[in-house]
């Protein structure tokens, strides 16, 4: 059995109920989960507390706690451990934020050169991209997930398009349109 469906099989078993199958999933997938997680933190600033296995163990955690979720492939469930892991990182940002009480210690992470519309590298405040995000989601929540899973998650146009039940083309257009929404609200 090759490994994707092997992690496919292990999901909707976990789904249906049986949580062991949560645990023998884990080490087929903490591989990739770690490269996502690294992908995380690379974006952050060099002073990060949380490190790559913390972040990866808590996002594991967060999943083992779901009640109800229905995850349909690999694909699907690489995605929901990005969102957890943005989530983790965007709680740790507030509570240090506010340690420092607004100071301009806000935590930076480098937006990727495929988020920037102009040229050159940029840093966006963490804070500030998350509420850009729920804005987009407000106004076109297909776009704030397709951000979510090409850029927080680092899923392919085509990984994309098969979590989202959507085409390529309808993907590419979504990523391309919040790439541009994104662009102008964060250099307001």
């Amino acid at each position: 059995m090759e490994q994707s469906e092997q992690i496919t099989g292990l999901l909707r078993e976990w789904c249906g109920g049986r949580r062991e199958a949560l645990d023998e999933l884990l080490p087929l997938v903490y591989r990739e989960l770690h490269k996502q997680a690294r992908r995380f933190l690379r974006k952050e600033h060099q002073g990060h507390t949380l490190q790559t296995t913390a972040l990866i163990h808590e996002a594991y955690l967060r999943l083992v706690d779901q009640r109800s979720i229905d995850l349909e492939n690999r694909a699907h469930f690489f995605a929901i451990a990005g969102q957890m892991m943005r989530r983790i990182l965007v709680d740790h940002a507030r509570a240090k934020h506010r340690e420092k009480r607004g100071g301009d210690d806000a935590v930076k992470i480098p937006l990727d050169e495929a988020m920037i519309v102009v040229v050159g590298p940029k840093d966006v405040d963490l804070l500030a991209l998350d509420d850009v995000l729920k804005r987009l989601e407000a106004l076109d929540e297909q776009q704030a997930r397709v951000v979510e899973l090409r850029y927080f998650s680092g899923l392919s146009l085509e990984e994309t398009a098969a979590a989202l039940k959507i085409s390529r083309a309808t993907a590419a257009r979504d990523w391309a349109m919040a790439k541009a929404w994104l662009h102008r609200e964060l250099t307001r």
